[in-house]
């Protein structure tokens, strides 16, 4: 049996990656950011959105998701990884953690959208970010185990209840 792996799952600006390294740390477990193995493995994700579209995108992380996986550990997925059917399946198998944030906090989060290429237009990144957050929101809902918010509190006492939640679903 593979041991199932912790996967971080929710919108741009959440804290996953953060979350994820502190949350790894404090259930002695690996880290894998699937962000940083695509663009280990790829180059950096604009340029990959620029130069064969987010669909090419899509397909690389879906493989990199399955990938990740697969020995356990904490996973942290970008945002929209999650829209993959294939991707929805291979989650079912895990302990999914859907965090989320107001949208007061995360304007001080993504600021311009930098970085962040569904949110490069010439849109306002944070009216984009909140249609992008209510479009996927059903799908974040329906492969969550468990939410918490991450807008308050100080991300060691996040990472506690995270961990704490972990431990009491694997007894």
């Amino acid at each position: 049996m593979t041991t199932r792996a912790v996967v971080l799952i929710g919108p741009m600006g959440v804290g996953k990656s953060s979350i994820g390294r502190k949350l790894a740390k404090a259930l002695s477990r690996t880290f894998t950011d699937t962000d940083t193995v695509i663009v280990r493995e790829n180059g950096p994700i604009p340029k990959i959105f620029e130069e064969h579209g987010e669909a090419h995108f899509r397909e690389i992380e879906r493989d990199v998701v399955a990938r990740s996986v697969e020995g356990g550990g904490v996973v942290a997925l970008g945002g929209g990884a999650v829209l993959n059917t294939q991707t929805q399946a291979v989650l079912r198998d895990h302990l999914v953690v859907l965090l989320d944030v107001s949208e007061v906090v995360i304007a001080g989060r993504i600021g311009h959208g930098e970085g962040r290429p569904l949110l490069a237009s010439d849109d306002d990144p944070i009216e984009t970010w909140k249609r992008i957050r209510a479009e996927r929101w059903p799908v974040y809902e329906s492969l969550a185990d468990k939410t918490f918010d991450t807008s308050r509190g100080h991300i060691a006492h996040i990472v506690s209840a995270i961990a704490e939640w972990v431990q009491e679903e694997e007894r």
